[in-house]
């Protein structure tokens, strides 16, 4: 695993830090592919029930760091052929896959956006499930200052989130928005003053529910939310039948008759 990403697992929950606060979480090729392989490692990680998704030092992230084109410590050239390609076994390249990954991990990301989320660090946080943000974050789409269009997944993970036409004001500006502006957007799902705390207690709740469930619903609401409405009944009725009557969704009623602590099995 990169140093440039931190995985700590507790009680179900991954917490994933990105791990440059020195500069500011900026997005070179080490970075890129520490961000990918952790998601990648969680994804074979059954006892995961939910992730935290920070950034280290009072940031989310700065974006591309420009200085990783020419400096050889960051990993190599961030940006090359070889990388632009979709990687094996999906659609998306190694940028793309920052995002991608999270979208689907098959357990719930919570993004915990503080200081400056900017450009590709926005991107990356597009891809998790939920968004809280401090009413002083800073977040742009800020690929037009370098005379680039987003493309790190941002047509597919914003779809259906927010208006068409504030993302076009946001992409074609450039300009930055603070926490409370992105919550009425639509860009955060809503603002916290403490979001790492709130992103943490979420998560420690989601991961006292039925995983079987929990993984089900997000593979439901992925699939399903922008889509034809029949094979969106057929998936609802196919992964609930798949859920009934098992061991944790047994388990749930049980707990819930009993009034106590759920005791669930982790997914094979």
């Amino acid at each position: 695993m990169s140093d440039r990403v931190r995985i700590e697992i507790g009680d179900h929950v991954a917490e994933v830090t990105l791990n440059r606060p020195g500069k500011y979480n900026a997005l070179d090729r080490a970075m890129f592919e520490g961000i990918v392989d952790a998601g990648e490692s969680l994804a074979r990680d059954a006892s995961v029930r939910a992730v935290v998704l920070r950034g280290e030092g009072g940031n989310f992230s700065a974006g591309l760091d420009t200085s990783s084109f020419t400096d050889p410590s960051g990993g190599g050239p961030a940006v090359s052929a070889e990388a632009m390609k979709p990687r094996g076994g999906t659609p998306a390249n190694l940028f793309q896959s920052t995002a991608w990954v999270w979208k689907t991990l098959p357990v719930p990301v919570i993004a915990v956006l503080e200081g400056v989320v900017f450009g590709g660090g926005l991107q990356i946080a597009l891809g998790a499930d939920i968004r809280y943000a401090a009413p002083d974050a800073r977040l742009s789409v800020m690929e037009i200052k370098w005379g680039l269009i987003p493309d790190m997944g941002l047509t597919h993970t914003l779809r259906g989130i927010m208006p068409l036409d504030r993302l076009k004001e946001l992409t074609f500006s450039g300009r930055v928005v603070d926490g409370r502006e992105a919550e009425r957007m639509g860009l955060v799902t809503a603002v916290k003053s403490d979001p790492l705390s709130a992103a943490r207690g979420l998560a420690r709740e989601i991961a006292h529910r039925s995983p079987h469930a929990i993984r089900a619903g997000k593979r439901l609401l992925e699939e399903t939310f922008v889509g034809d409405g029949a094979d969106g009944l057929a998936l609802e009725a196919r992964l609930q039948s798949e859920l009934m009557a098992r061991p944790n969704q047994v388990e749930a009623v049980m707990a819930n008759v009993e009034k106590r602590i759920p005791r669930f099995r982790d997914p094979e």
